[in-house]
């Protein structure tokens, strides 16, 4: 796998992937007037074995909530690119399916729907009571650990070389893993993975739906799933160094409505969390009107729609 990562193919086929929609920023454009003369000395350096990841430059953004990023060279970034094309499709083959960020036919909107037709089948077409167990980790980047994170990828890593790299991107930054590196996705799945298999493997909860940090466990018998909460704490703090946010835990019917991924969803619909509707307000206007309507999409909302396009005083949007 090392062989195909640093391979002068698939370096230059990770530039045409990492260039799309990047073409107008200014250091991307300026790494292209000599992109063979880049590549090419990136792949002598992993070749030998003398590359070196470079620093960061940090931002923050708000989607909602402020998160601070920390982003990489173009030549690091088109790195992980190279990397993640090769190891992606094996480590995807190891994921349980209800593992849902960061991949391919997978996604927020999925999660959601997954979540609802779960509850449909697990709750018998909503004719006996289901109860949602959702958790939260605490700052879950930020508290990734390097070594646990390593000895995992190195249950499937035979090569020296390959382990050496992931040695060199990880431990680029610290603490944790940075929220700006494509590789950061891949390996907080794999991190979590850890997770989904005690859930699914140790625990048996069919009920499980993941997305990211964040957790939903579904299950008829409510005492089964404070028993679940327990273990699933212990194991976080004990196998990955993790910790449950003690003020997002959530316990209770799934009649009464779960908010989960910008959605609450109850038996037979799901609506808009409030929290998101007030800010679609704050923002709407022409130019960003179909993103927003794109979001409303999968939930109900024509009343809702209609008053946004009354904000944006305009009838001529579908």
């Amino acid at each position: 796998m090392f062989d195909q990562i640093i391979s002068l193919e698939n370096l230059f086929d990770a530039w045409t992937e990492f260039k799309k929609e990047k073409s107008n920023k200014g250091d991307v454009a300026e790494f292209e007037v000599n992109l063979e003369d880049h590549i090419f000395a990136l792949h002598e350096n992993l070749k030998h074995e003398t590359y070196k990841h470079g620093g960061y430059f940090s931002f923050f953004i708000h989607d909602p909530k402020r998160r601070h990023i920390h982003k990489a060279s173009v030549m690091d970034r088109l790195l992980h690119h190279a990397v993640h094309r090769i190891i992606e499709p094996m480590w995807n083959k190891v994921f349980i399916f209800d593992s849902w960020p960061s991949r391919k036919t997978k996604g927020v909107h999925a999660a959601v729907r997954r979540l609802q037709n779960l509850a449909l089948r697990l709750s018998h077409n909503y004719t006996r009571t289901l109860w949602i167990l959702k958790l939260d980790v605490t700052k879950f980047f930020d508290s990734i650990d390097h070594k646990i994170l390593l000895d995992i990828l190195s249950k499937r890593t035979s090569d020296e070389r390959l382990m050496n790299l992931f040695r060199e991107i990880i431990n680029s930054f610290n603490p944790g893993l940075p929220l700006g590196n494509l590789t950061s996705q891949l390996f907080a799945n794999v991190y979590l993975n850890e997770l989904d298999q005690f859930v699914k493997n140790e625990l048996r909860i069919k009920g499980y739906v993941r997305y990211a940090d964040d957790f939903v466990l579904k299950h008829e018998n409510k005492e089964l799933l404070i028993d679940c909460r327990q273990k699933i704490e212990h194991f976080l703090q004990e196998r990955l160094n993790l910790k449950v946010h003690p003020k997002k835990l959530i316990l209770k019917t799934y009649a009464s409505g779960i908010d989960y991924l910008g959605y609450v969803s109850f038996p037979h619909h799901r609506v808009i969390r409030t929290k998101t509707k007030r800010r679609i307000f704050r923002r709407v206007n022409k130019k960003n009107f179909s993103s927003y309507s794109g979001v409303l999409k999968h939930c109900r909302s024509h009343s809702l729609k209609s008053r946004l396009i009354e904000v944006v005083g305009t009838t001529d949007i579908e």
